[in-house]
């Protein structure tokens, strides 16, 4: 999910949308056509799919209130044709034949680590937050000062992919309680060598990676996502799915193979081409996977 953050005044969302040719294209949007954005973000591909077809109805889902009212703001010249739901994709009731196309634009968007108070972003000093939906009561730091050391140790493996999980997991312990992100990332970058300290990413990156996941269940979002999605498709209908890193593709790509309901039509994902990664870096690591509903 792309978004930039524009002006501390604005306090809103300004959606970069990645591979927006290739989605529109994927998903043939089709007049009257009504299509679901499980992750609207600032609304950026919602506004394509508008944009692509006479009639087009959008029903639009975010779990961030923030995100929702930025999308409303931005999709407002389209009334009644976008409903909009405060709701996680997985607690979202699939009603079956219901979608021409399904969107879902995964991982974490640039105006969640551009703004310091969420807590994403160990660039800034903010409270270990990380709540995608602020609504929920676990936070990073709930994670970070409570869980114990091989709890910690397991998540940064699993979800971060750290080969130094256990060396970092258990220097927190040692320094905890943590109030701020800055104190943390200081905290790990401390407890690895320093030709991992220097290296070409910060030592907190894939521990942050880690947490976010973990406070926002993203991972076992995503399969109860995959699960009940397709059922909501018309026959033809198509699902889109962006993701960003490994921990991501991984289940969409069996996911989406594995389901009865679909064909897959993308035997490899679809990636940014070099314009638009000059154009918007972090298109760099999208992948694309496209299915259709044949039954």
């Amino acid at each position: 999910m792309e978004a930039r953050y524009q002006g501390l005044e604005a306090q809103e969302f300004f959606h970069v949308p990645v591979l927006s040719r290739e989605v529109v294209t994927g998903l043939a949007v089709r007049p009257g056509g009504h299509y679901l954005d499980a992750t609207v973000g600032g609304g950026g591909h919602s506004r394509l799919i508008l944009e692509a077809a006479a009639d087009v109805q959008i029903t639009a889902l975010d779990q961030d209130e923030d995100a929702l009212a930025a999308a409303q703001k931005y999709l407002a010249e389209y009334g009644e044709r976008v409903q909009f739901i405060l709701t996680n994709f997985a607690a979202y009731h699939f009603a079956s034949n219901t979608f021409d196309g399904i969107l879902a634009d995964l991982g974490v968007s640039s105006y969640h680590l551009d703004q310091p108070e969420r807590g994403f972003s160990f660039r800034q000093t903010a409270n270990l937050d990380m709540r995608m939906d602020r609504r929920q009561s676990l936070t990073a730091a709930d994670v970070i000062n409570t869980w114990d050391e091989a709890q910690l140790a397991d998540i940064f493996f699993k979800y971060g992919e750290e080969r130094l999980s256990r060396r970092i997991a258990r220097r927190i312990v040692e320094r905890r309680p943590f109030q701020t992100t800055v104190e943390l990332a200081e905290a790990i970058a401390s407890s690895v060598p320093p030709k991992y300290r220097y290296g070409r990413i910060h030592p907190a990156t894939r521990v942050f990676q880690a947490l976010r996941i973990v406070v926002n269940d993203e991972l076992n979002s995503l399969e109860t996502f995959l699960d009940k999605a397709p059922n909501a498709l018309v026959p033809g209908g198509k699902i889109a799915i962006i993701s960003f890193h490994s921990l991501e593709d991984r289940p969409v790509k069996h996911g989406l193979r594995n389901s009865p309901l679909l064909k897959v039509l993308t035997k490899k994902p679809i990636t940014a081409l070099e314009e638009e990664i000059q154009r918007n870096p972090r298109s760099r690591s999208a992948k694309l996977r496209i299915a259709q509903r044949v039954l």
